[in-house]
C-alpha cells in the first residue's frame, strides 16, 4: 500500500485516483475548487464522470501541503498550460518523491515539454511519464486498459508499475521519456483533425488515411525532439492516436467535429466544457515544425483552419492535391 498525491481533480485525475484506491492505496487528491472537493468528499461523485463512484481511500483537498506531505510519489495531471504555475505552488512540499506526469501537452510560450518544465522548477526531481490509450470514462468504471510508464530511473519504473498493475490495468515500462511524452501530446492534434473530418462528413477511408499519415507526421517531429521511432509506434503514440481519433469520449475529437460543423473556436470550447489540449498543441507543433524544418502538411492544414480562416473543405482539397510523393 502506498500513499499517493494526485495534483488535479479533472476527469483523468479522478479516474486514476479511483483505480489506485481500488488497489488499496491511500490517495490525496488536490483540487483548485472547493466545490469539486466537497462533491468528491461528501457525495462521492465527480462532475466530469457521472457514471463513476468514488471509493474509500480518496481524500480531496485544496491544500498542496496536505496533498503532498508524507506521500510516496506524486501524479501531476493538471492541464498543460497550468503546469508551471501549479508546480511553483507545490514544489516547496516535494522532498524526494518521484513526479509522474499524466498531463499531455506542451508549455505554449516556451515550446517546452512538461518534463522540461517540471525539471526547470524542481531540478532534482525524479520524473516519470505515464501515457497510452485511455479514456477516463472507461478507467473510472474499471474497463481493461494498457499504459506505458517511462523514466530514466529504474526504481521509479518499478514503483509506478507495481502501484498501478492489476487485472484491469497493465503497465509496460520504457526509458524513452521524451518519446512517451511526445506521443501523448502530439496525438491530440490528429484527433482534433479526425473530429473536423467527421464534422464535414468524411468517411472511414479518410479516417484510416488521417491516422496513418498523422502518425508519420508526429513521428517525424517526435524523433527530431528526441523521442524514439519505436516508442511513437507503441502505446503512447499509435495506441493513443487510435483511441483518441475514433472515440466520442475524446474531447479533442469532439472539439474538431464542432469546428467542422461550422462552430467558432470559442463556441467549441464552451460546448466541450473542459480543457482542449489540442488547441494549444496545434500552435506549438506548427512552430516546432518550422523550427526543425519538418514537413507536416496535416498540422499546417489544421493550423490554417483555426488561425488563418481556411475552410475545412478547402484544407482537404489542399491535402489531396499536394505534389506526388513516395510513402515515407
Amino acid at each position: 500500500m502506498k500513499n499517493i498525491a494526485i495534483i488535479g481533480s479533472g476527469s483523468w485525475g479522478v479516474a486514476l485516483a479511483i483505480h489506485l484506491a481500488k488497489q488499496g492505496h491511500n490517495v490525496n487528491l488536490w483540487s483548485f475548487s472547493k466545490e469539486e472537493c466537497d462533491m468528491i468528499n461528501n457525495e462521492k461523485k465527480c462532475k466530469f464522470l457521472p457514471n463513476a463512484q468514488i471509493p474509500e481511500g480518496i481524500k480531496c483537498t485544496t491544500s498542496h501541503k496536505d496533498a503532498i506531505e508524507g506521500t510516496d510519489f506524486i501524479i501531476h495531471v493538471t492541464p498543460s498550460k497550468f503546469t508551471r504555475d501549479v508546480v511553483k505552488q507545490y514544489k516547496q512540499y516535494v522532498t524526494n518523491q518521484p513526479i509522474v506526469i499524466c498531463s499531455k501537452g506542451f508549455e505554449k510560450d516556451s515550446l517546452l515539454t512538461l518534463d522540461e518544465v517540471i525539471q526547470e522548477e524542481i531540478p532534482n526531481a525524479k520524473i516519470a511519464v505515464l501515457s497510452g490509450p485511455s479514456h477516463a470514462e472507461e478507467v473510472s468504471v474499471a474497463l481493461e486498459t494498457v499504459l506505458v510508464v517511462a523514466s530514466k530511473h529504474n526504481a521509479v519504473l518499478k514503483l509506478v508499475q507495481d502501484a498501478f498493475m492489476s487485472n484491469k490495468m497493465r503497465i509496460y515500462t520504457s526509458r524513452d521519456v521524451k518519446g512517451v511524452e511526445l506521443g501523448g501530446a502530439l496525438k491530440n492534434i490528429i484527433a482534433f483533425c479526425a473530429g473536423v473530418a467527421a464534422g464535414i462528413g468524411l468517411g472511414d477511408n479518410t479516417f484510416a488515411a488521417l491516422i496513418t499519415r498523422g502518425l508519420a507526421e508526429l513521428t517525424r517531429l517526435g524523433v527530431a525532439l528526441g523521442g524514439q521511432r519505436d516508442t511513437l509506434y507503441g502505446l503512447s503514440g499509435l495506441g493513443d492516436l487510435i483511441v483518441t481519433c475514433l472515440s466520442e469520449h475524446s474531447r479533442n475529437r469532439r472539439a474538431g467535429k464542432l469546428i467542422g460543423q461550422g462552430k467558432t473556436l470559442d463556441e467549441a470550447k464552451q460546448e466541450v466544457g473542459m480543457v482542449i489540449e489540442s488547441i494549444d498543441n496545434i500552435e506549438v507543433a506548427h512552430e516546432l515544425g518550422k523550427l526543425h524544418n519538418i514537413e507536416m502538411p496535416i498540422v499546417e492544414a489544421v493550423y490554417g483552419i483555426l488561425y488563418e480562416g481556411l475552410k475545412p473543405e478547402d484544407a482537404v482539397n489542399i491535402l489531396m492535391n499536394r505534389a506526388k510523393k513516395s510513402e515515407d
